[in-house]
């Protein structure tokens, strides 16, 4: 095992926080990350994180304990039956590269979540969503190490307790274990979801009647990049607020006061409100501190470092947009990102 003491992770997160891990490794074989979990070094950190793309975390200082990178990869197609194909990836590939990977072999299900940053692994964790699909529409499986037995795991569909942005490995598990793959199931006859945000319209630009798999992704990836930052340009986490929801009463009373406030039902009769609105209505779309950091003129819910931006910078302006909208809105946003 490789230790590299006082390493800067600015490389390894797309905010780009130029903060200090105390000792930082990698792994890409299960082999190796069964030997740093049983390392004294390991073992006698009081800090320990699995990082992967590192596309979901605000580091607010540095890192002291040990951070090990996973860098698993591998794609494989280990099973197939009358109406799925089952394929396998490592946790350290790059998620976009799987979606393209699954459009040039026919195995669909996953080209509505096209460009969304980061690594396979955090894709279950993070249950991932974008246009209509999340990551438990398509999973079947994922094989976690225990980070304090050493045994592989086989976690299914319910055994992640998949919610909105939400899973096991994100409250109960978290920090208990290391994602090694993650199975999907992939529908041999494609099952196109176009009726999600701009999808059929961006289509209709691109005169696309009869879209394929790879005509939705083109799609996803031209309404993506015309309104999100590319992270390896400008730092961000994506969005870094979750979309909050409310009971049918709180509804009720929001909508008398904000007539065209958009919302939308559940199955449990809440609603789910669309937080990037609240953050425009509180006037913070768009709003540069120090010419450092801010909000993304084109999506509030994206948080921005334009480069110097301490990471306790842009944690304090998410708590003041947290403020703003629980003032004007009463309602408390939830924030996505992972807070180190």
């Amino acid at each position: 095992m490789q230790l590299l003491n006082n390493v800067s992770l600015k490389p390894h997160n797309t905010f780009g926080i130029d903060v200090l891990a105390k000792k930082l490794t990698t792994f890409s074989t299960l082999d190796e990350a069964k030997e740093i979990i049983s390392s004294k070094e390991f073992t006698s950190e009081n800090n320990q994180l699995i990082l992967g793309g590192g596309s979901n975390v605000l580091f607010t200082k540095n890192f002291d304990g040990i951070i090990a990178l996973n860098q698993l990869k591998g794609i494989e197609l280990i099973n197939e039956d009358a109406e799925y194909f089952y394929v396998k990836a490592a946790a350290g590939e790059v998620w976009h590269d799987l979606v393209l990977n699954c459009i040039a072999n026919n195995w669909a299900g996953l080209e509505n979540l096209s460009l969304i940053p980061g690594n396979v692994g955090a894709s279950p964790m993070q249950n991932i969503g974008a246009y209509g699909v999340e990551i438990k529409d398509v999973f079947h499986a994922l094989e976690a190490l225990n980070i304090h037995t050493g045994e592989v795991i086989r976690f299914h569909n319910s055994d992640c307790e998949f919610g909105y942005r939400e899973s096991v490995f994100k409250r109960k598990y978290k920090n208990q274990f290391i994602i090694v793959s993650v199975t999907y199931r992939l529908l041999k006859t494609p099952q196109l979801n176009t009726s999600y945000g701009a999808i059929e319209q961006e289509l209709e630009k691109m005169n696309i009647s009869t879209p394929t798999m790879r005509d939705v992704s083109n799609a996803v990836i031209a309404i993506r990049s015309s309104k999100l930052p590319n992270p390896k340009e400008i730092g961000n986490a994506g969005s870094f607020f979750k979309n909050p929801v409310v009971s049918a009463e709180k509804l009720e009373q929001l909508k008398h006061d904000f007539p065209n406030i958009p919302n939308y039902p559940q199955a449990n009769g809440d609603a789910k409100l669309a937080a990037g609105w609240l953050i425009e209505q509180t006037g913070w779309k768009g709003k540069t501190i120090d010419k450092r950091y801010g909000v993304h003129k084109l999506q509030a819910l994206v948080l921005v470092n334009y480069g110097g931006a301490t990471g306790n910078e842009v944690y304090q302006l998410s708590t003041d947009i947290v403020n703003s909208v629980k003032e004007k809105f009463g309602v408390e946003l939830e924030r996505e990102v992972n807070i180190y």
